[in-house]
């Protein structure tokens, strides 16, 4: 088995002690999964990020996809969101060991990502498709973590830089805050959230159009489902900041939504992501703080 060094390194440092020992055991993971699952593994994807993911095949030469990670809560609390969601706008999961954290999901074909569609406003069009598509109540005794869970980034931002010395304005931590707190006290329903619903976890499936992959899951208002893909790659593109307003004024008009409302939880979900980057040493943490600062700029007009 062949993982590449990078993603070995990328494993270590974020996952720290418990990537080190999923490294070492991974391997025997994969061939449990081969055995018991009666799977033939071929290569992974290409687009690598927090876990191993590789094409298979069933025991009937079904196409399915293997995806390895670290046991523990956040891949565990994946496949509680994945058994949710029950295949409604979403990938199905087949099958699943936590405590190995390992699961086995349907796949896509041919998988086209929707970051393949040059043309902005379909892409906007098919996202609220999607996005529309896994609205899905808080179950009972939900176990996933609150969007005030995920808020928690911000305190620890705070903690490490309490004389406002940091990167991130404390103006802005502290404006991130409120609107969470506002946006949750203020909201006409809670709903099991995808969490991470962009271009790259949109995916085109020849019977049944376009689906989500890999949800984060994680309670909170519908507002903040909408902020991950209104700020994915929008800096490699000509006239970004053009480009932002015209997503927040489709995904407005689109789903008669309350715009301001919209802003603020850009500007929250914006700070929070450029918290997570420096946690996570990402060297484009800064273009999430420039998405947030121009969500600020939107909603000073």
């Amino acid at each position: 088995m062949n993982i590449p060094e990078w993603f070995q390194k990328k494993m270590a440092d974020v996952f720290g002690e418990a990537g080190k020992a999923w490294l070492t055991n991974v391997e025997s993971t994969m061939q449990f999964c081969e055995k018991e699952w009666k799977l033939q593994i071929d290569a992974p994807v290409s687009n690598l990020s927090y876990n191993y993911v590789l094409h298979a095949k069933d025991g009937e030469g079904t196409p399915v996809m293997l995806k390895v990670g670290v046991p523990s809560f956040d891949f565990t609390n994946e496949i509680r969101t994945l058994k949710v969601y029950g295949g409604k706008g979403c990938a199905r999961l087949l099958k699943a060991d936590e405590e190995r954290g390992a699961m086995l999901l349907e796949k896509l074909v041919p998988g086209t990502m929707l970051s393949e569609e040059k043309d902005e406003k379909a892409a906007v069009h098919t996202f609220l498709r999607v996005w529309k598509a896994i609205r899905t109540p808080v179950p009972a005794e939900c176990k996933s973590p609150t969007i005030l869970d995920w808020a928690s980034g911000l305190v620890r931002y705070h903690t490490m830089h309490p004389n406002g010395d940091g990167p991130i304005e404390a103006r802005y931590i502290e404006m991130a805050q409120a609107y969470f707190a506002e946006l949750t006290e203020t909201t006409e329903r809670m709903e099991l959230l995808h969490g991470d619903l962009h271009h790259e976890n949109i995916l085109y499936d020849d019977k049944k159009g376009w689906l989500a992959i890999d949800p984060k899951g994680v309670v909170g208002d519908p507002y903040f489902d909408l902020i991950s893909f209104m700020t994915n790659h929008l800096l490699k593109k000509e006239n970004p900041k053009q480009l932002l307003l015209q997503r927040v004024e489709w995904i407005t008009e689109g789903l008669s939504l309350d715009r301001e409302r919209l802003l603020k939880a850009g500007v929250a979900m914006g700070i929070l992501s450029t918290c997570w980057g420096l946690e996570d040493h990402d060297p484009e943490w800064e273009q999430a703080y420039t998405c947030a600062k121009w969500f600020m700029e939107l909603l000073s007009k």
